[in-house]
């Protein structure tokens, strides 16, 4: 068994077994064998049984834990699944987290590298842990209190519909996860749909009104590689909040190339406008000024109406293959 910082360590696999074809994920399991049996590692496979249980057998294995015993987990899939991991991973200390990235997502691990690096499963088994920051919600909808953990972005407004559209042009015949993610950017870019916020900053400032979007950002990237966070650091204990009020669809086009590229905040354009503002915080609340709004948590929807937000630094330890550790 390879012995890690001095200490033996477990390493758990999450598999989804519904991810993709039957050949293609026995072959997958079968590489996962050969790399871990090769490097010596005590390692298991575990298939998911149906949604959030990657979230809840993480969890499991946390409390399972003897004192001083550590444990690395890896989860298969994109944003969803780190998602699903901090929040089943939170408060244990001798737990690692990692991500082999499946489909075309994986923002998340867009802020330490090429996605394709993580697919690398030596250099996954092999890397090293970084302390992560996460964001904590605690949202309210019609006397029900939720509360979590966000390991990338909340998005509110456009970006957020656009999410939702995406997820429903998916369900369609022929329409793959690239395709419905371009349709449903165009189909709100028409619509130009954002949100109504009061958004309540630390200071005690307040933000009230109409606006295109509001992300509340860990993370730089959302969208599949869009840098809409620019100065986002996962481990300096701020959130980067990115507001862009209700502008024109010829400003909205104009800007959009260097939105993409996160080079939007140096534009002359944008600086005189004063379209678009970005602030660093560490604690914030929104509040629907209608009956709710849709916020989008690291890709997954779910309907509130109040949610305060706050860092928790330091929350996680994220695997970084070895490949890219040291960059």
């Amino acid at each position: 068994m390879i012995e890690i910082i001095g200490e033996t360590m477990k390493h758990v696999f999450i598999i989804n077994p519904n991810a993709g074809r039957k050949g293609k994920l026995e072959k997958f399991c079968a590489e996962i064998s050969a790399c871990a049996e090769r490097l010596g590692l005590e390692y298991e496979l575990y298939f998911t049984k149906g949604p959030k249980d990657c979230g809840k057998h993480a969890g499991e294995l946390c409390e399972k834990l003897a004192e001083g015993e550590k444990l690395r987990i890896y989860g298969c899939g994109g944003d969803g699944t780190v998602n699903e991991l901090v929040n089943g991973v939170y408060g244990y200390e001798n737990v690692e987290i990692g991500v082999i990235p499946m489909g075309t997502g994986n923002d998340y691990i867009r802020n330490y590298g090429d996605p394709d690096d993580f697919r690398d499963l030596e250099s996954q088994m092999k890397g090293i842990s970084k302390n992560s920051d996460l964001i904590k919600y605690r949202a309210e909808y019609k006397g029900e209190i939720t509360e979590g953990y966000c390991a990338n972005m909340f998005n509110i407004g456009f970006d957020c519909n656009v999410v939702d559209a995406t997820d429903r042009l998916k369900a369609l015949p022929l329409i793959n996860g690239s395709l419905a993610y371009l349709l449903g950017v165009a189909a709100m870019f028409i619509k130009k749909k954002g949100a109504d916020l009061k958004i309540e900053f630390s200071d005690g400032t307040v933000k009230d009104g109409p606006l295109l979007l509001c992300a509340l950002a860990n993370g730089c990237y959302c969208g599949g590689g869009i840098k809409s966070a620019p100065e986002s650091i996962l481990d300096d204990g701020l959130m980067d909040v990115n507001i862009i009020e209700n502008v024109t669809r010829r400003f909205f086009l104009s800007v959009f190339p260097s939105f993409k590229k996160g080079e939007h905040l140096q534009m002359k354009k944008v600086i005189d406008s004063g379209k678009i503002k970005y602030i660093k915080e560490k604690a914030l609340t929104i509040t629907a000024n209608g009956e709710s709004l849709k916020l989008c948590i690291d890709g997954e929807i779910t309907i509130q109406k109040r949610v305060e937000f706050s860092m928790v630094e330091d929350a996680v330890k994220f695997i970084v293959p070895a490949k890219i550790a040291g960059k």
